[in-house]
């Protein structure tokens, strides 16, 4: 049976998680390692100046989580470094409860959880449900329906295996399995962010900046994973940690660098 790593950016005592940890304990052997505290948008930090801690949680089903004062990417370096001795063979990061499309996969820090794990040589899944603006299923159920599928591809990514420093990000509209209309294979979309600047004064009149503005949209393109979000499809998009623009690379062969060196 394999064993599987749990991670998310919500916290370990959100319900996304504990929905998905339930649905994959049909495939394998699975251990949630996953922050104390909600870590949305932070990237993929690494802790080096200060120590790491990890202590275990009782979720209301009776399973036992281990709750990281690190970030998910810390949480999946922790069990593929040998914090608890165990060998893994997939992670599986979510259930984020809003989408993680686009450019979003910069910010995330539910896919980066996914993406230390295949910087490491470990496959992964990075998992995302739509917020309430995505579909008329409850939370609930949505997060159980959403749990399944992504335990569908988990095996099937088992089974078939995926290309090296490869993971699957999933974005799924909140629907339920009827109303779903399919999964489509997709490439990242382009987001539109309206981020506004919000400057104050605290009590001292020292001034201090909010980061704000409306939600992000997007432009629903046919093939990219808005597209298919917004159609009501599951989006599954794979996706490297090789950053290389190879058309502006083979271009620079023109360009007259500096001279340097004998």
């Amino acid at each position: 049976m394999p064993n599987i790593l749990v991670t998310n950016d919500d916290g370990v005592n959100a319900s996304g998680i504990q929905a998905l940890a339930k649905a994959l304990d049909a495939i394998g052997a699975v251990t949630v390692i996953a922050p104390e505290r909600n870590w949305s948008a932070a990237g993929h930090p690494k802790t080096l100046h200060k120590p790491l801690r990890m202590g275990e949680v009782v979720w209301p089903d009776g399973r036992t989580a281990y709750a990281s004062s690190g970030a998910p990417s810390d949480c999946v370096a922790m069990g593929l470094l040998g914090a608890i001795g165990i060998v893994f063979d997939l992670v599986v990061s979510g259930i984020n409860s809003t989408y993680n499309l686009s450019t979003d996969v910069f910010y995330s820090g539910t896919v980066a959880g996914a993406m230390e794990s295949i910087i490491n040589g470990v496959p992964a899944l990075a998992v995302s449900l739509g917020g309430e603006e995505s579909g008329p299923a409850d939370r609930e159920s949505a997060e159980a329906t959403a749990a399944a599928i992504a335990a569908e591809i988990a095996a099937e990514a088992l089974a078939q295996g995926l290309p090296p420093y490869t993971l699957l990000n999933i974005n799924l509209p909140r629907l339920s399995r009827q109303e779903l209309r399919g999964v489509q294979t997709t490439r990242l979309g382009k987001r539109i962010y309206r981020d506004v600047l919000d400057k104050r004064l605290d009590p001292m009149k020292r001034p201090y900046f909010w980061i704000g503005g409306e939600f992000p949209t997007g432009i629903p393109e046919e093939g990219t994973d808005i597209g298919a979000v917004e159609n009501g499809y599951v989006s599954v998009t794979p996706l490297g940690i090789d950053l290389t623009s190879y058309a502006t690379l083979a271009k620079l062969g023109g360009w007259h660098f500096p001279a340097v060196g004998r």
